[in-house]
């Protein structure tokens, strides 16, 4: 499998008055294509803010980042504006589902940025909606559903240009158990589905152990790396 992002000799450095806050002190990984991985951590280990280095949401203070043959990191913000909704796909903790429109608008909505005939993104919408359980909704606007609900349209949404790369930030920290459990399922089934790199970042053993490998993140950098029956192991032995 080739890479399909590639972090070298990554740092994220915070100042607070005279002090320097390494929130990514240095990290060098590959994670390749069709992956399902997992930043891993205790709050404050600087997972997201790798994560988010990772998409293009902030930029590194050292280092270089690719996906694919792009490097992201030199790009300005309305080229990664345009480069983020041709290959990356987001799924968030707390949904950024518009309130005013309804299940189907919503999933639409990247659609309508790429271009895509209005035909052609109903058409994809209501496959994604159908795909996710949620048929009988797609008139529903957020207020009207629960929260697994909500997640499941921000899930389609997430999918509906076929990124090549979903990053997903503690995306079910508001669901219970068992929904928890149907979103990895969904999500996860969805990746491998069409081939996508899926990148997870969580702090929850049951979350990561969906994934192949973990990074495991304390004080910005990677402290090990496990796949998903080495951390069963641990667990076992513990």
């Amino acid at each position: 499998m080739s890479a399909i992002i590639t972090l070298d000799n990554v740092y994220r450095v915070y100042r607070m008055g005279h002090e320097k806050i390494m929130a990514v002190n240095g990290i060098s990984l590959e994670i390749n294509e069709g992956e399902i991985c997992c930043l891993k951590g205790p709050s404050g280990s600087g997972k997201s803010t790798l994560l988010h280095l990772m998409a293009g949401l902030d930029k590194p203070s050292k280092g270089s980042i690719h996906i694919g043959k792009t490097r992201i990191d030199t790009l300005n913000e309305n080229q990664l504006a345009v480069f983020r909704q041709k290959y990356i796909g987001f799924i968030f903790q707390s949904y950024y589902l518009i309130p005013t429109l309804t299940a189907l608008e919503n999933v639409a909505i990247p659609l309508t940025f790429s271009g895509m005939p209005k035909s052609k993104r109903i058409k994809r919408a209501k496959e994604l909606l159908e795909a996710v359980g949620l048929k009988d909704r797609m008139k529903h606007k957020p207020t009207e559903m629960s929260g697994g609900q909500q997640q499941r349209v921000s899930i389609a949404r997430a999918f509906a240009n076929n990124p090549k790369v979903i990053f997903a930030d503690e995306p079910t920290g508001n669901l219970d158990t068992a929904t928890t459990f149907e979103m990895m399922n969904l999500m996860t089934n969805l990746a491998k589905h069409f081939n996508q790199t899926l990148v997870i970042v969580t702090h929850d053993d049951e979350i990561s152990g969906y994934a192949s490998r973990i990074f495991m993140i304390r004080d910005g950098k990677i402290e090990k790396i496990l796949n998903g029956r080495d951390q069963q192991d641990e667990k076992m032995d513990a």
